[in-house]
């Protein structure tokens, strides 16, 4: 399984990708993210599903890509070479991974701003090639082990919410999802592009160096339910309370 997500806001964009690759009981760290084009031209891609259907996938792209010496002139125009690449690969493959019990799986998420697009742009292409594209309402996309992570996004995320806030729910959100999914782990990979400066930044992190966030948020997550207002139920629910209501009783 796998984990990745990309967020925009108004100051840009934020992905992250977790590190762990799981097959049988064999675990090892490998990235699921990549970028591809020139300086001036780069997009971001993350995948989940069969690596060597991304392997083959990705190698068909990087050949497409190789004519266009200056990238691709909008975000969209590289979907589209994507999507072909994917469906191409889905006719070549598709019926020896049925007959082997295996589905053609590959979600992807394809990120940047380039030469011709007016802002950063997200979109989620799925493994027949249609895509959606992030909007303002929702500002992130996600793939892999998606539910674990979607309650912090959807609550604390909005448009206009920081860059650097954004980077940290993303965190939190991962946080989350490995928590509860044991297929999704360390290393983590995290990367900006800022709107103004139109650059990529990178880290990779690993369960130690992000110790002190992951404990500063376990102990306010704690400390905040036991701070909550009482609900109504004290009066009904806790030994000691001035009524006994049984289950049953009228």
């Amino acid at each position: 399984m796998t984990y990745c997500l990309g967020i925009k806001v108004r100051d840009g964009l934020v992905c992250l990708s977790d590190g762990r690759i799981t097959s049988g009981v064999e675990v090892r760290a490998a990235r699921k993210f990549s970028l591809h084009g020139p300086e001036s031209a780069r997009l971001c891609l993350m995948t989940s599903g069969l690596r060597s259907l991304r392997d083959k996938v990705l190698a068909y792209f990087d050949r497409a890509a190789r004519a266009q010496t200056s990238g691709y002139p909008s975000l969209l125009d590289a979907v589209q070479v994507y999507t072909r690449c994917l469906r191409q690969v889905q006719d070549e493959d598709r019926a020896a991974l049925e007959e082997s019990k295996l589905s053609f799986n590959l979600h992807t998420l394809i990120t940047g701003q380039l030469p011709e697009d007016g802002e950063p742009r997200i979109f989620l292409v799925y493994p027949e090639g249609n895509w959606i594209e992030v909007g303002q309402r929702t500002p992130y996309l996600s793939i892999g082990a998606t539910a674990y992570g979607k309650p912090i996004l959807d609550r604390a995320l909005k448009y206009d919410t920081p860059l650097e806030t954004a980077l940290k729910i993303a965190y939190l959100s991962f946080d989350s999802t490995r928590y509860s999914s044991a297929d999704v782990g360390f290393p983590v990979d995290l990367l900006t592009f800022g709107a103004k400066d139109r650059r990529w930044r990178h880290g990779n992190y690993d369960y130690d160096e992000l110790l002190q966030q992951r404990t500063w948020w376990n102990e306010r997550l704690t400390a905040s339910a036991r701070e909550m207002p009482p609900g109504p139920w004290s009066d009904d629910l806790l030994p000691g309370s001035g009524r006994l209501s049984l289950v049953g009783e009228d």
